[in-house]
């Protein structure tokens, strides 16, 4: 059985291209198969490293498929699996994904997380990732001010992006928003 460090080295060329990089490798049995699962994210070594507020955006359906099609292809042409049957899936993290690393947080700037660090927890907006540091904003509550938490990464024990069912309004999801002025008909003269 072929390893994920292995597959990786099959792959990573095939996604580069596509400005995707590597998550993760998993390899487990499923009967006689295979199942190779591999996880990607969008490339963020080409952003502007003086920008750590904006938003990175995620991953469409098209990217992915056009992953899947490219992972097939590459381990196909790499032989790494051999003759042996598999089967394939490709996705991103999603959102149960811990974030642990400097690139896992700046790929959520503009997303609701919670971070579990040395002197507790806190449930933010993830507004600024710098190369040692993130910002939060918390929003304020009946009890507490807003306010805007900085913690070093390397005290940062864990985080995870929330879901949000309705997320605020920014200049990506504007366009999504009902248009308040087409509400009311328009009269002809």
């Amino acid at each position: 059985m072929s390893t994920p460090h292995d597959i990786r080295l099959a792959v990573e060329p095939v996604l580069g291209p596509l400005g995707l990089v590597v998550e993760d490798v998993t390899v487990s049995q499923a009967g006689k198969r295979s199942v190779v699962r591999v996880l990607v994210d969008p490339d963020i070594s080409g952003l502007d490293t003086t920008d750590t507020t904006s938003p990175v955006g995620g991953l469409s359906l098209d990217a992915v498929a056009d992953a899947t099609r490219a992972v097939g292809d590459g381990l196909d042409a790499s032989d790494v699996m051999g003759e042996a049957p598999y089967v394939l899936e490709v996705s991103s993290p999603g959102v149960g994904r811990p974030l642990t690393t400097h690139d896992h947080f700046r790929r959520q700037v503009g997303r609701l997380v919670e971070v579990v660090h040395a002197d507790g927890n806190d449930t933010g907006r993830l507004v600024d990732v710098r190369a040692d540091t993130i910002a939060i904003e918390v929003a304020p509550t009946k009890k507490t001010p807003g306010r805007t938490v900085q913690l070093a990464l390397d005290r940062i024990e864990r985080g995870t992006v929330q879901v949000e069912f309705t997320r605020p309004p920014t200049t990506e999801n504007a366009d999504l928003a009902p248009d308040e002025s087409s509400s009311e008909p328009e009269e002809e003269n």
